[in-house]
């Protein structure tokens, strides 16, 4: 009986949230581990119908590097990083949109669907839904001075034409693969988490949930922080708070703020029902971005 009524509180709680989110827009960056566990594949198909379900618009962005890699490597070809970011000739870019718009686009768009979803696949390149233009990328020379390397086509989001996803708002569950289209039709590999904060300020999203393989953002002690304000982004910066992987994140994150986005939230994706569990309870189990 108590683990009944410890459900019915869980339910309780998370009406004011289900009453104050109703007819609001989600964009949720899906990758890491949460992409390659089944069971936590299934969780997070069921918790993003779900938020449907209850009148709330989810729109998924999702990644798909270790699989780019896996399939370079199947076909011959191999992998190469300057900058953190995949060099991406015209062959690489034809096994990033077979892994990426092809084959993971619409596995979780299968996923969904089994979960009594709507889910529909898109490219960036749909519609010219996501606008790109060639990245530059900032590396060190060998007598150490900075220089801009081109490596191909690795693009930056620079619009978002949100007609496609204003169409099929209340009717399906978009799931885009993060491909742009440049001025001259080229198509453009995007970092996932650039795309996902593009698209939440472009459309005033009211939270921007990103998913990743850890415990949201710790302080020096270890701890999660609950809280970060974007006034507080840059001496986290400087102070070796924020470092490596989870720096591209916030600035995702702070990009979808500052375009309009009401919150942005960094969740671990390897719990089962993260998003269900961040979104619904008091607590939370991430750290959420706010504007001061």
């Amino acid at each position: 009986m108590r683990d009944i009524v410890e459900k019915a509180s869980v339910l309780a709680e998370s009406l004011p949230y289900i009453r104050k989110f109703y007819g609001k827009t989600f964009v949720i960056k899906y990758g890491g581990h949460a992409m390659e566990n089944e069971e936590l594949q299934y969780c997070f198909a069921q918790d993003v119908t779900l938020l449907k379900f209850i009148g709330i618009n989810p729109v998924v962005v999702h990644g798909g590097g270790p699989q780019i890699g896996e399939l370079l490597k199947r076909l011959g070809g191999s992998s190469a990083f300057v900058g953190g970011m995949r060099v991406t000739d015209e062959a690489t870019m034809e096994a990033v949109e077979m892994t990426l718009a092809g084959k993971i686009n619409k596995s979780i768009v299968t996923l969904i669907n089994k979960a009594g979803g709507k889910a529909v696949g898109l490219s960036g390149r749909d519609g010219g839904m996501i606008k790109a233009k060639k990245l530059l990328v900032e590396t060190t020379d060998p007598d150490g001075s900075k220089i801009k390397a081109d490596i191909g086509l690795v693009g930056e989001v620079t619009g978002v034409n949100t007609e496609v996803l204003e169409t099929m708002a209340g009717h399906f569950i978009p799931v885009i693969a993060p491909v742009g289209v440049g001025d001259d039709f080229k198509a453009y590999n995007i970092n996932a988490d650039s795309v996902a904060g593009s698209i939440a300020a472009a459309i005033k999203a009211e939270k921007l949930l990103l998913l990743t393989d850890v415990d949201g953002v710790k302080d020096g002690s270890g701890s999660r922080i609950s809280t970060i304000y974007l006034s507080e982004i840059p001496s986290l910066k400087e102070s070796g708070v924020l470092y490596g992987g989870m720096i591209p994140k916030i600035d995702c994150a702070a990009t979808a703020i500052a375009g309009g986005a009401g919150k942005a939230h960094i969740i671990d994706g390897r719990i089962k029902h993260s998003l269900l569990l961040e979104i619904f309870t008091d607590s939370g189990v991430g750290t959420q971005i706010l504007h001061d």
